[in-house]
C-alpha cells in the first residue's frame, strides 16, 4: 500500500508539472498558432502520459535490460529538457504577479468615485522572450548530454572515504580497502580506457580489494576479452568478490537448462582464474598479527520482485560470532534495509553496487540526486543506522544506454579507522 501511495504521488506531481509547463508554453507563444491547435494539445498529453508509463514500466516491470534502460533514458532525457524550462516559467510568473500587485495598488490609490465606470483591466500576458529562452535552455542540456555522456563512460573517479568501526582491532587500523562494482564487461567498447581505470585502482596500492557483483550483462563469455585485464586486480591481502543479479544469466532465454548451468559454472571459474576469492553465502576470516575480522559475501538478494533472492545470510554469518568486525559484500543495497538491519545487527558494514546511480544525476561532495532515488532509498555513497553502515558504489562499468551524465564511474578507497563515525555520512 505504501508503494502504491508513493507511486500515485509521483504520478500526480509529474502530471501537475506537465500541466504547468503546457500552460506556460501556450501562454507564452500565442503568436505560434501551432501550439493552439487541437492536435498539438492531444499530442502533448499523449506523449506526456506515454513517458510516465515508460517510467513506471522501467521501474516496476521485469523487462529486458536494454528495453528497460531505453525507456528510462528516454523519459529522463526529456525530463531534463522540461526541467530546464521550469525556472523561466517561474521567473515569468513572479514578474506577472509583481505587475498585477503593482496595478492593484495603483488602482486602490486612484480609486474612482462611486458609480463611475471602470475600464476593464487588460490581462497580463506571458513574456514570449522568457518562454523562448526557456525552450532554448531546455535544448542546450540535451545537446550537451549527447556530447558528454559517452566521454563520461570511462571518466573514472577515485573517491577516498574513511570507514570508522567501533570494534576495529588495532592491527587493522589504517588498512586500505578498494571497492569496485558492476563491471558489466559486455558493454565495454574501449579496452584501453578500461585498462586505464584498473591502473588508477592499482596506483592507490590498496591492501584489500572488494568486487560487489555484476561482472557481465548476461553471458560469462563477455569476459573473454577482459579477463586478462581484470586478472591484474591484485592486493596483498587478496581480492574478494560476490555475484550480482546479472551474473546468473536470468535475463535471457537459454537453449537448455544445462546451457544455463554451464554458463554459471564458467562464471565461478572466471573468478577463480582471475585469482578472486568468490564468496557465495560464506565467510572468510582475515587475520593480521593475531587479530581477525570477518569478510562475508552472499549471492544476490534484492527486495524488488524482479531481482532474485539467492543470498543466504544464515550461511554467510555461520561461525562468525567471535569476530569483532564483520564486513558484508552484498550486491543489491535494498538488502541492507530489508534484511540486514532488522535481522543481522552484528553486521558492521555492507558494501553494495547495483544502482549505477541510474548513470544520470548530480553528485558532488555535499549533494547528490538521481531519479533512481525514487526506487532505492540508498543508492550512492555512505548510509548509517545506529552503528550499522552501508556504502553504495555507483559502478565501474555501465549497462543499457552508452552514457553517464553527472554520475561518473567510481573506484572507492576506504581507510579503516577505529572509533565512532561522524554524524553525517551520506554522499
Amino acid at each position: 500500500m505504501k508503494q502504491i501511495l508513493s507511486t500515485a504521488s509521483v504520478i500526480a506531481v509529474l502530471l501537475l508539472l506537465d500541466l504547468y509547463i503546457f500552460n506556460g508554453i501556450r501562454g507564452g507563444l500565442l503568436k505560434w498558432h501551432i501550439v493552439q491547435k487541437k492536435w498539438f494539445i492531444k499530442a502533448y498529453w499523449i506523449i506526456s502520459v506515454c513517458l510516465i508509463i515508460f517510467l513506471l514500466l522501467g521501474v516496476y516491470v521485469k523487462l529486458g535490460v536494454g528495453v528497460r534502460a531505453a525507456l528510462l533514458f528516454i523519459y529522463f532525457l526529456l525530463f531534463v529538457g522540461k526541467a530546464s524550462l521550469l525556472p523561466f516559467l517561474l521567473i515569468d510568473d513572479v514578474r506577472r504577479l509583481g505587475i498585477w500587485i503593482f496595478k492593484l495598488l495603483k488602482k486602490e490609490k486612484n480609486k474612482p468615485v462611486a458609480n463611475a465606470p471602470v475600464a476593464n483591466q487588460p490581462a497580463i500576458p506571458r513574456s514570449e522572450f522568457l518562454v523562448k529562452a526557456g525552450l532554448l535552455a531546455g535544448a542546450v542540456p540535451l545537446a550537451a548530454m549527447q556530447i558528454s555522456m559517452k566521454s563520461a563512460l570511462y571518466d573514472y573517479r577515485v573517491k577516498h572515504r574513511d570507514l570508522y568501526l567501533t570494534n576495529l582491532p588495532k592491527s587493522f587500523n589504517g588498512l586500505k580497502i578498494a571497492q569496485i562494482s558492476d563491471i558489466h564487461s559486455g558493454s565495454f567498447f574501449n579496452k584501453k580506457a578500461v585498462v586505464g581505470g584498473i591502473e588508477m585502482l592499482l596506483n592507490q596500492k590498496p591492501d584489500l580489494i572488494f568486487f560487489t557483483g555484476d561482472l557481465v550483462n548476461n553471458y560469462t563469455g563477455e569476459m573473454k576479452d577482459y579477463q586478462d585485464i581484470f586478472s591484474k586486480v591484485k592486493a596483498p591481502l587478496g581480492v574478494f568478490s560476490t555475484l550480482g543479479n546479472h551474473d546468473y544469466g536470468d535475463y535471457i532465454e537459454w537453449p537448455s537448462v544445462h546451457a544455463k548451468k554451464k554458463n554459471f559454472e564458467d562464471m565461478v571459474t572466471t573468478h577463480k582464474n582471475m585469482g578472486w576469492h568468490l564468496l557465495m553465502n560464506e565467510n572468510h576470516r582475515l587475520k593480521i598479527d593475531g587479530d581477525e575480522i570477518g569478510i562475508l559475501g552472499i549471492e544476490n538478494w534484492g527486495e524488488l520482485s524482479r531481482f532474485p533472492k539467492y543470498g543466504r545470510m544464515d550461511l554467510a554469518v555461520k561461525n562468525t560470532d567471535d569476530l569483532p568486525v564483520k564486513l558484508l559484500l552484498s550486491h543489491d543495497p535494498s538488502h541492507w534495509r530489508a534484511q540486514v538491519l532488522p535481522q543481522y545487527p552484528q553486521i558492521d558494514m555492507m558494501f553494495s553496487g547495483h544502482t549505477h546511480g541510474m548513470q544520470m544525476g548530480v553528485q558532488t561532495e555535499h549533494f547528490q540526486w538521481s531519479p533512481v532515488e525514487y526506487v532505492y532509498k540508498e543508492w550512492a555513497g555512505f548510509y548509517r543506522q545506529q552503528q550499522q553502515q552501508l556504502y553504495v558504489n555507483v559502478g565501474y562499468g555501465f549497462l543499457g544506454f552508452r552514457g553517464r551524465v553527472g554520475i561518473l564511474p567510481e573506484i572507492t578507497i576506504f581507510t579503516l579507522k577505529a572509533g565512532l563515525a561522524p554524524n553525517s555520512l551520506n554522499g
